[in-house]
């Protein structure tokens, strides 16, 4: 069971509407290498790991994901909720806002939606625990793009966060995979 803290895990505080980049960043919700795909893939594999250790690391870090999503999301509802119907028909938001008019939607950024075939649980814990680093990597790849597109502080901040606990992942997965390794001889 988890304690729920009503508060992100890192403050997001955007004061000026900019839909073209947050149909960027909503890739980071529901894109392939998002929050929601980590998420789901941790929090599946944890189920077949044969370690408690290993299943500990992959449950605190899907739990976190969740965290992750819930502040991209943030992120895109701050970038889109004052927008007046000029800036959405300017910025190429028309066809998101037709679908889903200003609401949270897990899609890439090119506008493909989420599935369950972004992430995988092979049941495999040293595939699992190889593929989970790589997603890391590629989701700090995103991170990394888009703050070559953001120039806000307000949104630039937050997103530095999210690149960091990538890199955070990332070598905690590291050590799960060498930790499950040596038990393997």
């Amino acid at each position: 069971m988890w304690n729920y803290e009503k508060r992100l895990e890192f403050p997001v505080n955007i004061t000026a509407p900019n839909a073209a980049l947050a149909q960027a960043i909503i890739s980071q919700y529901g894109g392939p290498d998002g929050e929601m795909g980590a998420s789901m893939r941790y929090l599946s594999q944890r189920y077949a790991c044969p370690y408690r250790e290993v299943a500990a690391v992959l449950t605190d870090i899907g739990t976190e994901e969740l965290a992750h999503l819930e502040m991209v999301a943030t992120i895109v509802h701050q970038l889109t909720k004052d927008l007046s119907m000029e800036e959405i028909e300017k910025s190429g938001f028309a066809n998101y806002y037709v679908d889903h008019t200003v609401g949270i939607w897990p899609q890439a950024a090119g506008g493909v939606p989420f599935t369950a075939t972004q992430f995988q649980s092979t049941g495999d814990i040293i595939t699992d625990l190889t593929e989970d680093m790589a997603a890391e990597q590629k989701a700090r790849t995103t991170y990394d793009n888009i703050l070559r597109l953001v120039h806000d502080q307000e949104v630039c901040e937050p997103i530095k966060f999210l690149r960091a606990r990538e890199i955070v992942h990332f070598q905690r997965f590291g050590e799960a995979k060498r930790e499950d390794c040596s038990k393997c001889n």
